[in-house]
């Protein structure tokens, strides 16, 4: 990949994650680059080309992020959920910053089919690596709960994403660091 589709690739992610899919267009990733929109297009002939490519970026950089943990044995369950945390708490640190595909997800009903696709892959790969962590997590008697794992990686992924919109919404961190302590409550 060019530096030129990375720079694209890199303020169009983060005009989705600050204003959305919806008001993020080709002019304003230009003018930030400091290139012409046809050069956008000549890298990405559509603006659901660009977002499924941001989406793709971000759900491999995830991956095998997440995959790496996973797979290494030293790694306990709470090393793994403090790692899981981690993006989540920098986005609270930031004043308008949410995940990628948390605010994509609130734009469903607006993207076209492709982008939705990805969107729902990456909510579905993060309910699954969480739910692996839970289960090696009560195997290994770090982590009681009384919940299936499946339910529960649920609860989790759908309350920090819905704790980064609140949030957003009140600029009050502590909501995050609140969800957080109680998430660690609850498993211990």
């Amino acid at each position: 990949m060019t530096d030129t589709a990375t720079k694209i690739l890199d303020v169009g992610q983060e005009l989705i994650q600050t204003r959305g899919y919806s008001a993020m267009s080709f002019q304003h990733i230009a003018g930030r680059v400091g290139i012409k929109k046809p050069s956008i297009i000549h890298h990405f002939p559509s603006k659901a080309t660009l977002g499924v490519a941001i989406i793709r970026r971000y759900r491999d950089t995830f991956t095998s992020q997440l995959d790496a943990i996973k797979k290494n044995p030293q790694t306990s369950a709470w090393e793994a959920l403090d790692f899981y945390f981690s993006p989540y708490l920098h986005f609270a640190q930031t004043p308008d910053t949410v995940c990628l595909c948390g605010a994509l997800a609130g734009e469903i009903p607006a993207l076209p089919e492709e982008m939705r696709l990805e969107v729902k892959q990456f909510m579905e790969d993060h309910q699954s690596w969480l739910e692996g962590i839970l289960q090696n997590g009560r195997r290994n008697g770090e982590l009681t709960f009384s919940e299936t794992p499946a339910r529960l990686a649920r609860m989790l992924f759908n309350t920090l994403q819905g704790t980064l919109l609140v949030k957003r919404s009140t600029d009050d961190l502590s909501q995050l660091n609140d969800v957080i302590k109680v998430i660690k409550r609850m498993l211990k």
